[in-house]
């Protein structure tokens, strides 16, 4: 029991609670999110049918009861590739997110710790980060055959720079401060360094940088599929759906309209939650607010 005159700590709950209301951003792109990944895993037992299923008679059919977002040129349910194309949209970025960001974290924090290695690693990756990152994809697709695991490998090789770069400007400043050197001076040796005293500073800064890549890293998945470089036409994609609906746009809005729309609420909540992430561990900002 609490003393007499003393306010008791708040429980995890409210501390969790305070924090979502100081910072609706987080809570917003974080329920979007959330709901997303919930249709994906579900999206069997959402009123759906086989997205990969041909019905020529029913072709180009508009939004109904029946078919709630109609149908595609080849009598697919659009609803139901809608639905299943979201598993494919968040597989992409959140590998692409992970991968990239454990890539970029080993190479930054070599380049950056390391002096001597430090010009030779940056200037490969300013060579990389010269290249748009959806040309770089292109390029590596057109070097494989159209598949999940093939997309994602392109685009993180063309993400690794940004988590690179940013590591490597984070650990610079880092290996300045008076508990770095203090550490060398008592004969710690680098790997305790960098995994004690370094390592866990550059989680806050890389993990925001994350939420981007993985927001961007489903926008070029989109176009890859748009312009037939990347997910095979058969498996139920976002840009894929765009794709195939876009010879008929000006007539059967629909078929662009929904796959459209999901991919846009699910970028716009990966960047409201990068940037509710950036307010709250920037403790610059934390302060102003």
């Amino acid at each position: 029991m609490p003393e007499p005159g003393i306010a008791p700590l708040p429980g995890r709950w409210t501390r969790f609670h305070r924090y979502l209301r100081r910072h609706p951003a987080v809570a917003i792109g974080g329920a979007l999110l959330v709901l997303m990944a919930l249709i994906g895993i579900f999206a069997p037992l959402l009123f759906t049918v086989d997205p990969t299923a041909i019905a020529t008679s029913r072709r180009t059919r508009v939004p109904s009861e029946l078919y709630w977002f109609g149908t595609d040129m080849l009598g697919r349910d659009i609803y139901s590739r809608v639905v299943y194309g979201a598993r494919v949209s968040l597989v992409v970025g959140f590998s692409v997110a992970i991968l990239s960001s454990i890539i970029g974290l080993s190479i930054g924090l070599f380049a950056g710790f390391v002096r001597w290695a430090d010009g030779i690693v940056m200037r490969i990756i300013d060579g990389m980060m010269s290249i748009p990152p959806i040309l770089l994809a292109i390029a590596l697709m057109a070097l494989t055959r159209g598949s999940i695991q093939n997309v994602i490998i392109a685009i993180t090789v063309a993400e690794i720079p940004r988590v690179a770069r940013l590591v490597r400007g984070v650990v610079l400043s880092l290996r300045e401060q008076p508990y770095v050197e203090a550490a060398i001076s008592n004969g710690a040796r680098t790997p305790r360094i960098i995994f004690r005293h370094i390592l866990p500073n550059t989680f806050a800064p890389m993990s925001v940088q994350a939420t981007y890549i993985c927001a961007s890293a489903m926008i070029i998945e989109a176009i890859l599929s748009f312009i037939g470089a990347g997910i095979p036409p058969a498996t139920p994609s976002w840009g894929n759906i765009m794709a195939e609906g876009r010879a008929l746009w000006q007539v059967k809005p629909h078929i662009i309209l929904f796959p459209a729309i999901f991919l846009s609420i699910t970028v716009l909540a990966v960047n409201l939650l990068g940037d509710g992430l950036r307010d709250s561990l920037d403790p610059r900002l934390a302060k102003a607010l």
